[in-house]
């Protein structure tokens, strides 16, 4: 009765839906065969991204009392209001108690894990406790660069009216006065220095100054961004005590060509790709000062660690690349044969005589098909023995592969650049590629909005399902919720092409 069960649920797909809320992560997608090379990605990614501490220049520190909710400014922020993106400066967010452990060491707020900042912003609130007033005004005292605006009073009753009576002893002792400036202003206290007033004072009801103020108060103090770009690429930073870890990624649908500065860049530094585990050298670099000037190059949505080995001494050379660009020496075209799964609806064996989109296809098994389907290709490789790697590029792809070629694993691929590294598995001569294609369960649900409706009827599972009876009405998925109709537009699936051998050039 279990095994029966069990068999039947293969069967049961998608099943459970999250609607609008995400994917099932689990053996009921379609990809879930190919989804070791998505994992092996976010392990490398999470794994190096845990290494040291994240370097940031910029404290926000939180209000008291509850709830202690960070929103950096809206300013600081692009991006859709979903996911944003942080711009160039990173921050990070502190409530008033952690504020207690940090102490200061050259003109930097220290923590005792090691994180440091150059700059403390403090909430616009009229209210400070005489605990945090007296904490402010230690940190600005040992050197600490603090912006923000007097508080007025305590805001509770303890200690009061006595609590009150500090609060403004101490705002007195470190801004002299209660009224704020209509330029930005700083004032030195002990080995630190306050700024305030102007440009610096938030408005519209917001918490902390305006981005753009507090870039210009850290230019003005000769602190560039951690990372620049002069193109659309994201990054963030992991401090180790013998290595420096930038992750960078773009951030656009586009091929991106774009010169990148690691301010006080250390050692040598290599590119570490998540994608493949591929570790290189970055032999093209310039020295601006204490920063590092790399040329980059990345394909749409692309990503890569930037690691700079302190142990290393750097070694730029002008005779070799970074990114070296690739040339197609081979275009395979000429039919296909394609294997579908029988059970989704799609042909056990049929010949495409050129690379087309399954939605398109005049057979219907194939139009409304979702699961994996086999492309098998015999091709004469004709070596030219120049040097340099070889790839195979799969064009477009919807929406995974996994790639065998001579009966070897030549690995998975789910994103850009939508190649492998096919170099010591491709021989002279002849050569079998076999490419697995996994599309989405989209098309088959839509397919099957078009047979009679077996499904969940006033929160009930149908009698075919309770009783394990075959199903008569045709349909081949099965899912807890229809988000589809029988007229929706099918997606794009399969390999689309062109399928083209690269090398890269390194003359």
């Amino acid at each position: 009765h279990t095994f029966a069960h069990k068999a039947l649920g293969e069967n049961l797909r998608p099943g459970m839906t999250m609607g609008p809320y995400g994917v099932h992560w689990d053996r009921g997608q379609t990809w879930w065969p190919m989804a070791e090379g998505y994992h092996r990605y976010i392990s490398r990614c999470s794994f190096l991204l845990q290494q040291g501490r994240t370097v940031a220049d910029i404290l926000y520190l939180t209000p008291e009392g509850a709830p202690h909710v960070f929103r950096p400014p809206q300013s600081a922020l692009e991006g859709n209001d979903t996911i944003p993106d942080r711009r160039g400066y990173n921050f990070d967010g502190c409530s008033p108690l952690m504020l207690e452990r940090a102490t200061v060491s050259d003109h930097k707020i220290v923590f005792p894990g090691g994180a440091s900042y150059h700059l403390l912003v403090i909430p616009c609130r009229k209210t400070m406790t005489p605990r945090l007033a007296k904490k402010i005004r230690e940190l600005v005292m040992a050197g600490a660069t603090v912006t923000g605006n007097p508080p007025l009073h305590s805001p509770g009753l303890s200690g009061y009216p006595d609590c009150d009576r500090q609060v403004r002893k101490l705002a007195s002792n470190i801004w002299a006065t209660e009224e704020i400036p209509t330029e930005v202003t700083a004032i030195k206290r002990g080995q630190g220095t306050l700024w305030w007033g102007g440009a610096l004072t938030p408005t519209g009801g917001e918490m902390y100054p305006h981005y753009d103020a507090t870039v210009a108060l850290l230019k003005s103090m000769k602190i560039n961004e951690d990372f620049r770009s002069d193109g659309p690429v994201r990054y963030t930073h992991r401090e180790l005590p013998h290595a420096d870890i930038w992750f960078v990624s773009n951030k656009s649908d586009q091929l991106v060509t774009a010169s990148c500065t690691f301010r006080d860049a250390k050692g040598a530094p290599e590119c570490w790709d998540p994608l493949t585990g591929a570790i290189r050298d970055l032999p093209e670099m310039t020295l601006q000062g204490a920063d590092a000037v790399i040329p980059m190059r990345f394909e749409p949505y692309q990503s890569f660690f930037v690691v700079f080995d302190h142990e290393k001494t750097p070694a730029p050379h002008a005779a070799l690349r970074n990114f070296y660009p690739q040339e197609v020496i081979q275009t395979l075209e000429g039919p296909w044969k394609v294997s579908f799964d029988p059970r989704w609806g799609g042909p056990e064996e049929i010949v495409f005589d050129s690379l087309s989109d399954w939605a398109h296809h005049p057979v219907k098994g194939i139009r409304y098909y979702s699961g994996i389907a086999v492309y098998r290709k015999t091709f004469t490789f004709a070596d030219s023995g120049t040097e340099g790697p070889v790839f195979l590029h799969l064009g477009k792809v919807k929406n995974m592969a996994r790639v065998r070629i001579n009966g070897r694993d030549a690995g998975t691929v789910w994103t850009a650049p939508w190649q492998t590294d096919v170099t010591g598995m491709i021989r002279a001569g002849e050569n079998l590629l076999e490419i697995e294609v996994a599309n989405l369960w989209v098309n088959r649900l839509i397919g099957d909005e078009q047979l009679p409706y077996d499904g969940i009827r006033d929160s009930a599972f149908p009698d075919w399902l309770m009783n394990q009876k075959p199903r008569s009405s045709g349909r081949k998925t099965f899912s807890t919720y229809s988000f589809y109709r029988a007229d929706s537009p099918l997606l794009e699936s399969g390999l689309l092409g062109p399928v083209t051998l690269r090398r890269e050039n390194r003359n």
